[in-house]
């Protein structure tokens, strides 16, 4: 932390900007969470690897999908914050457990709004990219498998995105051969649309500067 912000009498400008950011941060997980529970989970649509493992926990062991989500990604920080560090892994808890409750608070207390898979996935995907991108923009990481890709880069040097590919591939095709093998498809659907999603916000004023390094953290 910059000793300046804090001298001078600006513990105030610190403090607003601690908090935009913690809201900010909140909006990112709870808007990524009305996707999952709304649109992609009702059809068993798996948006990452963790939500992949919830997914799964829930049809085999009727484990409410938040709380499995919650368990897979603290599970994925746990096995590598030895190697990152555990300053960096403080907002992705966050954003997990933040995920988490409005997922199980969502599926409690709304219905999905048009139960059709293709409507579902296109809008659910939608906001799932919109999700990411605020989250993203605050440099935090929108779940844990992200720390798995981060720590084999860093002692393995192989490239995140190849690792965060196969591993989710691995856990959508899992996903796919225990409940329905058209699942897989809607996964690597939705991972297409969500991701577009977040290019296009990415060429917004204000957001390349930040995106990139966010990015790559991931």
């Amino acid at each position: 932390m910059n000793i300046q912000i804090i001298r001078g009498g600006s513990r105030a400008d610190l403090f607003r900007r601690l908090a935009k950011k913690f809201l900010f941060i909140t909006a990112g997980s709870v808007i990524q969470a009305f996707a999952m529970a709304m649109f992609l989970f009702p059809h068993a649509i798996p948006s990452g690897g963790g939500a992949g493992i919830a997914v799964l926990l829930s049809h085999k062991f009727g484990l409410p999908v938040g709380f499995g989500l919650w368990l897979a990604n603290i599970v994925f920080i746990l096995f590598t914050v030895h190697y990152l560090g555990s300053v960096s892994a403080v907002g992705t808890i966050f954003v997990i457990t933040a995920t988490s409750v409005s997922v199980n608070f969502f599926e409690v207390f709304l219905e999905p709004p048009f139960n059709n898979v293709w409507i579902d996935l296109l809008v659910g995907s939608v906001l799932l990219g919109t999700g990411i991108s605020i989250l993203i923009r605050q440099r935090v990481s929108n779940g844990g498998i992200g720390y798995i890709a981060l720590a084999l880069y860093k002692y393995k040097r192989i490239n995140p995105g190849t690792s965060l590919f196969w591993m989710n591939g691995l856990i959508f095709s899992l996903t796919a051969y225990v409940i329905d093998w058209k699942i897989i498809i809607l996964a690597f659907v939705c991972q297409w649309l969500s991701t577009r999603i977040i290019n296009w916000l990415h060429q917004f004023p204000g957001l390349k500067s930040i995106y990139h390094p966010a990015w790559r953290k991931k």
